[in-house]
């Protein structure tokens, strides 16, 4: 095939990356191998020196997660990819390799659990500290940055309160102060939203989510927009050893494939849920791209390719009110992560965001009552009547 890159997104989905072998294998094989074979010393000691292309040892490289990464490079739009063991893999290599001990982060104050975990309380220990703004505020990024400031890293839409930033507009900030610009792109996916569009200068992707789509491999990836800054990436993530195995990156190349039409599907269904869920006079709220009633509609307009399939909301009865629908609801499975092809349902404050302290949630508006749901491929209408049926025990 030629240059993939000339291709629409779905023949992408389905090409990039993909290499054969002399069997003629139409899907990457897996090579399954620690070690890989010299043909002689004098070839070690090329492939050694970097003076010969080939492969040593997989957690240097190995042709299932080159071809893995080379996918997600031509569908994210960046230089070059490096596949990580998990999400939280890609986040510390990231902020390792770019950072020294004394620079400052801006960081969203609303993103995953564990990234702020490790901002705020692994991080420091080394000399690196985070202040954690709501991002979608422009004044209070500006009203942050400090003289050491190196690093802004942006989350959006946010986990879990679909609070959306805006893209162009901090861009604006990275360049203006040189700052190295990051955006954890997992809720969207490149279907939705295309990172290096706005200046980002790194973007990060809990491939457990949308790329693999089938809740059965846990990974992560880092993609570069200008190749002179992979190296120094690739040599910390073979130092730090965080790299994915062959079988979990077939895995993720393999769901690639369907990327597409399950994040279409899905977001059908969101958009039906989420005017379902306004509508219900149980709910409080409602956070999903989809609905005007969304503070930063508008940005999603201009910065998404569609909603996505996250939606956040608040029940009129609490905590108690969660908790009754989690335990009783049907259909939708009460389990953390996101991105399947099952509809998952659960409670941040108690789960994926429990390791932020209690003043930390309150600041990220992350409240006891809030329940954040991923929507699946499922029938629309089991999903509709499942939620009926909860809510009539509520």
């Amino acid at each position: 095939m030629h240059n993939i890159r000339n291709y629409s997104f779905d023949t992408q989905c389905v090409h990039a990356g993909v290499k054969t072998d002399e069997t003629g294998a139409v899907t990457t094989p897996i090579y399954q191998t620690s070690t890989f074979r010299f043909k002689n010393a004098e070839h070690g000691a090329k492939l050694f020196k970097g003076e010969e292309k080939g492969f040593i040892y997989t957690r240097l490289g190995n042709p299932t997660i080159e071809a893995m990464e080379n996918a997600i490079a031509i569908l994210e739009g960046g230089a070059k990819a490096l596949g990580c063991s998990s999400g939280m893999s890609a986040v510390h290599t990231l902020v390792a390799g770019t950072l020294q001990a004394g620079d400052h982060i801006i960081s969203s104050e609303s993103v995953y659990g564990a990234t702020q975990t490790l901002l705020a309380n692994v991080m420091p220990r080394f000399g690196i500290t985070t202040t954690f703004v709501d991002t979608s505020s422009i004044e209070a990024i500006k009203n942050a940055i400090q003289p050491n400031t190196k690093m802004l890293y942006i989350e959006t839409p946010a986990n879990p309160t679909i609070v959306i930033s805006d893209l162009g507009a901090i861009g604006k900030i990275a360049k203006e102060h040189n700052f190295i610009y990051v955006l954890d792109n997992t809720f969207m996916s490149p279907v939705l939203q295309k990172p290096f569009d706005f200046g980002v200068d790194y973007s990060i992707h809990s491939m457990t989510k949308y790329l693999n789509g089938h809740a059965d491999v846990v990974a992560g990836v880092i993609i570069v927009k200008d190749e002179a800054n992979y190296p120094a990436i690739k040599k910390m993530l073979n130092h730090f050893g965080g790299t994915i195995d062959p079988f979990n990156a077939f895995l993720v190349h393999r769901g690639l494939k369907t990327l597409k039409l399950r994040v279409m599907k899905a977001q059908e269904n969101a958009q039906i849920i989420a005017e379902y869920l306004e509508k219900n006079p149980k709910v409080e709220k409602v956070m999903y791209p989809g609905l005007k009633s969304h503070p930063q509609y508008e940005i999603a307009q201009k910065q998404q390719k569609g909603p996505g399939s996250m939606i956040s909301f608040e029940l009129k009865g609490g905590f108690e009110a969660g908790i009754n629908l989690m335990n009783n609801i049907e259909i939708f499975q009460l389990a953390v992560s996101l991105g399947g092809v099952e509809s998952l349902i659960q409670h941040p404050a108690s789960m994926t965001h429990a390791g932020m302290t209690k003043e930390a949630k309150l600041s990220a508006k992350i409240t006891d009552g809030l329940v954040r749901v991923s929507v699946g491929i499922e029938d629309i209408d089991d999903l509709l009547s499942s939620l009926d049926n909860v809510f009539k025990k509520i």
